[in-house]
């Protein structure tokens, strides 16, 4: 099959779109309110742009608390869910309204950020501080209405458990994060396998 989704339907009783760029890693991101409540969910478009040095990007499909949090402070926090956070991730997703803290609803530990003014969950293996580099509004060609933005981040700060080290590397296999797939469905990482990368001959 084949569709242009800017002007034909795919004809399928449900949208392939997000079922096919998978797996997606899951940004659980933590900010905090100008009035200072605690703010988390989760977010599938999320992942590394740049390693030197290190940045990451989310994005949110309307001015929900994430967004409106990070822009306003500077800062937000990603935190890594992993398999056994799976049903505080997942409640955290609910529509909380914003004055609500994320972490008391869902029995989760705010535990203050070191080098940003923040919070992080305490309870994830990984958490890395941020500050907001650029946020970036999409314009379709099309003139279509999109109210995604991308929050750009450089990171300050990263945390990682000793729990999920093994001979200095993270293993995923103690770390199983979590990552989205399409529709209602997720996955989680317990197997890895390695590559490297060809040499060509200059000769």
């Amino acid at each position: 099959m084949f569709y242009d989704p800017r002007t034909e339907h795919h004809g399928l009783p449900h949208n392939p779109w997000m079922a096919l760029i998978v797996p997606r890693p899951i940004g659980w991101i933590s900010t905090v309110s100008a009035e200072g409540t605690p703010n988390l969910a989760p977010y599938s478009a999320f992942n590394t742009v740049a390693a030197n040095p290190p940045h990451v990007m989310f994005s949110s499909d309307s001015a929900k608390d994430s967004i409106t949090n990070a822009e306003t402070t500077g800062h937000f926090c990603v935190n890594i869910a992993t398999w056994e956070l799976r049903e505080a991730m997942n409640l955290s997703s609910a529509p909380y309204a914003p004055d609500v803290d994320e972490f008391a609803a869902v029995g989760l530990t705010a535990e203050p950020c070191r080098n940003i003014p923040g919070v992080r969950v305490a309870e994830a293996p990984v958490s890395i501080e941020c500050r907001v580099a650029q946020i970036v509004g999409l314009a379709p060609a099309t003139g279509a209405s999109c109210t995604n933005r991308i929050v750009f981040g450089e990171v300050m700060g990263i945390h990682i458990d000793q729990r999920v080290l093994r001979d200095g590397k993270v293993d995923l296999a103690l770390l199983q994060p979590l990552a989205r797939l399409g529709y209602r469905d997720y996955t989680v990482v317990r197997e890895s396998f390695e590559m490297l990368r060809p040499v060509l001959d200059q000769n």
